[in-house]
C-alpha cells in the first residue's frame, strides 16, 4: 500500500461521537469482547478531564488512535501526588493497512507535545516483550527505556487479545521525554552501534537461538552468564509464526520471563533494541545495561 505520511492528520478528540469511532477501531485488534475495548463513555471522560485521545486520518477515515490519561506512581505512597505525576499510555491501535508508516511514531509525538506542555516528564506504558515491531518503536525510535515485567499483567484468561494464549506478561515502558536521551533519539543525533559492534566488544547473547526444520527460532534451556556491563537478550523477530506452534510459543513466554525477571533483579535495565542480519537470518535482540550506561535518569525529587 502506498502512503504518504504528511497526508495524514491526527486530531484531538473531544466528543461523544468521536469516542464511538475509536471504540470501532480497537475492536479491528482487541475484538468486541467488553473487557478489552475502552467504550466511548470513558473515553469521553478521558479526553475532558486531564487525559488525551488522539486519532489519526487519511482523509474522512479514522487509521489509527492513541489513548492516554494524567495519572501517579503509587509505589511511594508517603511523597504527594505531583511528586509521582505522570502520563499513562494506555492503548495505541493503528490498522493492519496503515503500520510502518510512522503514523504511530508521530501520535506519540503529539502524545510527548502534551506531556511537555502539562509540565510532566514521564510517559509510561506496558507492551508485550516478545512483539520485535513495538520494541523497535518503544525502545529504538522513541528512546524509551524498561526496568519493570510485570508476569501476567491482565491475567491468562485469552479475551479479546489481553492475554495471548495464556499469557499476559508485559515490559514496563518509561519514557523521560525531557531527557537528553530521547531527544538525541527523536533528532537522529545519537549514534547507535551495530549489533557486530556490540559482539566484538564481547557483549554476551543471553539466549541465542537455533532454528526448527521449518525456520522457527528456538530459545536455548539455560541462559548464559553475564561478566559485563552490556549484555543482549533474544526475541523472535515474528511472534505470529512462532505463536502457529502453541509448545514453541510457550517456551518462549517461560524462557523470556527467567532471562529478563533475572536482568533487572541485578540492576539491568533495557536501553536499546537492534534488529539485524545475523549469521545468516534476521534477528532481534534487546539491548541491556548495567546502572544504565548511556542512560540519563531525571530525577524526581
Amino acid at each position: 500500500m502506498e502512503l504518504h505520511s504528511v497526508n495524514i492528520e491526527i486530531k484531538s478528540l473531544r466528543t461523544l461521537d468521536e469516542m464511538r469511532a475509536v471504540v470501532e477501531l480497537q475492536k479491528t485488534y482487541w475484538g468486541d469482547d467488553l473487557e478489552s475495548v475502552v467504550p466511548a463513555h470513558m473515553l469521553f471522560t478521558l479526553a475532558n478531564y486531564g487525559g488525551h485521545v488522539l486519532a489519526a486520518y487519511d482523509g474522512d477515515k479514522m487509521v489509527a488512535a492513541l489513548i492516554g490519561l494524567l495519572g501517579t506512581d503509587s509505589q511511594d505512597t508517603r511523597r504527594p501526588a505531583m511528586a509521582n505525576l505522570q502520563l499513562v499510555s494506555k492503548r495505541m491501535i493503528v490498522l493492519p493497512e496503515y503500520r510502518s508508516h510512522g503514523i504511530g511514531y508521530r501520535l506519540k509525538m503529539v502524545q510527548r507535545d502534551i506531556a511537555l506542555q502539562m509540565g510532566v516528564r514521564l510517559v509510561t506504558w506496558t507492551f508485550d516483550p516478545l512483539l520485535a515491531a513495538n520494541a523497535r518503536l518503544n525502545i529504538r525510535k522513541l528512546g524509551a527505556v524498561s526496568q519493570r515485567y510485570f508476569d501476567n499483567y491482565y491475567g491468562s484468561a485469552d479475551l479479546g487479545g489481553l492475554a495471548r494464549q495464556g499469557w499476559s506478561d508485559r515490559l514496563l515502558v518509561e519514557w523521560w521525554v525531557t531527557s537528553r536521551r530521547v531527544e538525541e533519539r527523536i533528532y537522529g543525533k545519537r549514534g547507535d552501534l551495530t549489533l557486530v559492534q556490540y559482539l566484538e566488544a564481547n557483549t554476551p547473547i543471553l539466549n541465542p537461538t537455533t532454528v526448527t526444520a521449518d525456520g522457527l527460532p528456538v530459545p536455548p534451556d539455560a541462559v548464559q552468564l553475564v561478566s559485563g556491563s552490556l549484555a543482549l537478550i533474544e526475541i523472535p523477530v515474528d511472534l505470529a509464526a512462532v505463536e502457529a506452534n502453541a509448545t514453541l510459543a510457550d517456551t518462549w513466554r517461560r524462557s523470556i520471563r527467567t532471562v529478563f525477571r533475572q536482568m533487572f533483579s541485578e540492576g539491568f535495565i533495557v536501553t536499546d533494541f537492534l534488529s539485524e542480519v545475523y549469521q545468516g537470518r534476521e534477528r532481534a535482540f534487546y539491548l541491556l545495561s548495567y546502572n544504565g550506561p548511556q542512560f540519563e535518569m531525571v530525577s524526581m525529587n
